[in-house]
């Protein structure tokens, strides 16, 4: 199975529609190779804004860009665009609804042995907790491209997370995808499992290996985490016991965005599988999700543990 990473996707893509339309910009701070834009910048220097290591200004200066009827997407971290220039994104993004798309890369705990500092596992939690803004966790290179192009073409305010290293590809090459609604990517009768970003693919092995065993599970994509897919919760719900699967924080997550809806709309059984609320282990992302059992070992073992509570 061929791999690619999320953040080439994006800046293959975003350089070929800002080629054909001008009013798209980039903006990075001391992260172009992060990102991968360093085609960008040397193909087309005049739509490329390099802010240095001052993410709220980066924030700041892609609002005035939009203020202005420029198509901004705003590159850095993850971790330092949704804690250190939160207050930008709340105010000059959503706030004043300016068509900025801001896309955090090298989230969740991939940065590995850089650690705490580095790591964004909380990144969703707060970007869901702010108005006027969507939010979205690709799982592969195909829907990170396709999500571009719906993010080109937006005039919402968005907040987009991708991982560092290389993913499985899980879609086909021209595949579409609909904001706002999940993809069921495995039907099952026994349990549901929900999963976004790179945990996605984990799942969909988790999935395989417990059917090995008779446990028949569905599967569901929720790359769009806002709007949220509240029909495919419901639908997910339907099976009795419902495991989340995320690299995040175990509070405010995809969690508790699927756990408030079921808990108000229809109380089903479920799991929410994600970091704990501690230290985290510092290594690569493979043994990080391996100690936390958000591997494919780890979530089957968590979904025979729900169904047998």
């Amino acid at each position: 199975m061929s791999m690619s990473t999320l953040r080439g996707a994006f800046t293959q893509r975003i350089l070929e529609l800002a080629k054909e339309d001008k009013s798209i910009f980039t903006l990075a701070t001391d992260s172009r190779g992060s990102v991968t834009l360093g085609d960008y910048a040397k193909q087309l220097p005049e739509q490329f804004v390099e802010c240095g290591i001052a993410e709220q200004d980066a924030v700041g200066i892609a609002a005035g860009l939009a203020d202005a009827g420029l198509r901004p997407f705003v590159c850095g971290p993850a971790c330092f665009f949704s804690m250190r220039s939160a207050e930008q994104v709340k105010v000059d993004v959503a706030y004043s609804h300016m068509n900025v798309k801001i896309i955090g890369v090298s989230g969740g705990v991939s940065y590995g042995a850089l650690g705490s500092t580095h790591h964004s596992t909380q990144d969703i939690a707060l970007m869901r907790a702010i108005p006027s803004l969507e939010v979205f966790l690709p799982s592969d290179a195909v829907q990170m491209r396709c999500l571009t192009d719906y993010l080109a073409a937006s005039n919402e305010p968005a907040f987009v997370r991708v991982g560092r290293g290389a993913v499985e590809d899980i879609y086909a090459p021209g595949t579409s995808f609909t904001v706002g609604k999940a993809v069921k990517l495995a039907e099952g009768k026994d349990a549901a499992i929900i999963a976004a970003g790179e945990t996605v693919c984990r799942a969909l092995k988790a999935a395989q290996m417990l059917k090995n065993e008779s446990i028949n599970v569905s599967v569901y994509d929720m790359f769009t985490i806002k709007p949220l897919d509240c029909e495919a919760i419901s639908e997910a719900a339907e099976t009795g016991f419902v495991l989340t699967v995320e690299e995040h924080s175990i509070y405010g997550g995809l969690g508790g965005a699927v756990a408030e809806y079921l808990s108000q709309n229809k109380p089903t059984r479920m799991k929410i599988l994600g970091l704990p609320d501690e230290k985290y282990y510092t290594g690569t992302s493979n043994e990080v999700f391996a100690h936390y059992g958000l591997d494919e070992n780890g979530i089957a073992r968590a979904l025979k543990a729900g169904l047998n509570a």
